[in-house]
């Protein structure tokens, strides 16, 4: 087990376990995942050998499925390059989870954001509790957690801070390493949704905890508003949020955001998947919209076509939507309070994906009133 956010550097790291054994495993495993899917003995055969530039291997990109049998994915990039060095088994699993038939993404486009078309989604402030929006970013040139170590690290988090120097007006801020918070600033911060943790199984056997917490921290701007997470799953993560249902304020201060850390630092993408990240289900647009909104009603309603699960389910599926408890995946409503955001990430731009959770949000809120 790693260490807990704030302690010393752990001593242990996760250990990759040598192909061959990955593989057995797999085969005498239980599980439904992608990676199972389509790991095929032939693609095994073909990449079991192959490096990256970055020395990345095929036994990185599958030791957290492989001891993981419940994961629905189970497998991760060891660096940027695991994409084309991979493709054979990477390719396939994106089309499957993403539901497209190439793997071909458009360029970036986040829309006129000095025009947007939408502007607050509650006014009454009634029902949506508050609105986020992240991107993932890569730093081009290094290795995912899986072959990176403590320097590497290091010069990530050095660089994102200077970077990060470069905002100003509301974006201006502070940076926290999470090696010198105290115990109950990193609490705090957990418990305002604001902070990462090192609890997760499978990102824990994909060495997403590795080191933890070296090279690890928080920038947030001064009315926490804005908001970075540096070394968590993906290199970076860019977080726009704030109370109520104003997605247009909330996305212009990301978009802001950024134009500005783009022109200091370089991120690594490729025309048919776009943005790359750690994880096949964040590429493209990396872009998770979400609003945590009260559906007490719908969340409790029956499907509409009789099939087991909730109206709000069935609402969620029809608009490509995700909903979760407040706590992140896995986790349960609490107060009839859920996390929802777009599903889709690639093959649709930025704003593509902005809208198409927009939409949904509209609905669920019609459909939420008409059941009063």
């Amino acid at each position: 087990m790693c260490g807990q956010a704030g302690s010393k550097i752990a001593d242990s790291n996760e250990e990759i376990e040598d192909v061959e054994v990955l593989w057995d495993m797999l085969q005498k495993g239980e599980t439904k995942s992608l990676l199972k899917k389509h790991l095929t003995t032939e693609v095994y055969e073909k990449l079991k050998d192959k490096k990256t530039s970055l020395g990345g291997t095929l036994a990185q990109c599958i030791n957290s499925g492989c001891k993981n049998m419940h994961s629905g994915v189970g497998l991760y990039a060891c660096d940027p390059e695991a994409y084309s060095v991979f493709k054979e088994l990477f390719d396939p699993l994106i089309m499957d989870y993403h539901k497209i038939s190439k793997v071909q993404h458009p360029k970036p486009d986040f829309g006129d954001v000095d025009n947007l078309d939408f502007s607050d989604l509650d006014p009454s402030g009634e029902v949506i509790v508050s609105t986020r929006v992240r991107v993932g970013r890569s730093h081009a040139g290094y290795p995912f957690p899986p072959g990176s170590n403590e320097q590497k690290r290091r010069e990530m988090e050095a660089n994102t801070i200077k970077a990060l120097e470069k905002l100003d007006g509301e974006l201006q801020g502070k940076y926290f390493s999470l090696e010198t918070m105290k115990k109950e600033e990193e609490q705090q911060l957990v418990a305002d949704h604001f902070l990462f943790k090192d609890d997760d199984k499978c990102l824990r056997s994909a060495c997403g905890y590795n080191d933890w917490p070296a090279g690890r921290g928080i920038y947030f701007s001064n009315d926490k508003k804005f908001l970075v997470w540096i070394n968590e799953e993906d290199h970076l993560r860019f977080i726009s949020m704030q109370k109520g249902g104003n997605l247009a304020e909330v996305w212009k201060r990301l978009v802001k955001a950024i134009k500005v850390l783009e022109e200091n630092l370089t991120f690594a993408r490729d025309d048919g998947h776009g943005y790359l990240t750690f994880c096949p289900t964040n590429l493209g647009t990396t872009c998770r919209a979400s609003v945590h909104i009260k559906v007490p009603k719908l969340s409790k309603a029956p499907r509409e076509n009789g099939e087991p699960g909730s109206r709000l389910d069935e609402v969620c599926e029809k608009f490509n939507l995700q909903p979760r408890g407040i706590h992140g995946e896995h986790t349960e409503s609490v107060g009839g309070v859920y996390d929802i955001s777009n599903k889709r990430r690639m093959g649709l731009t930025e704003i593509e994906a902005l809208m198409e959770m927009k939409n949904g949000i509209l609905e669920i809120m019609t459909i939420e009133k008409e059941l009063e």
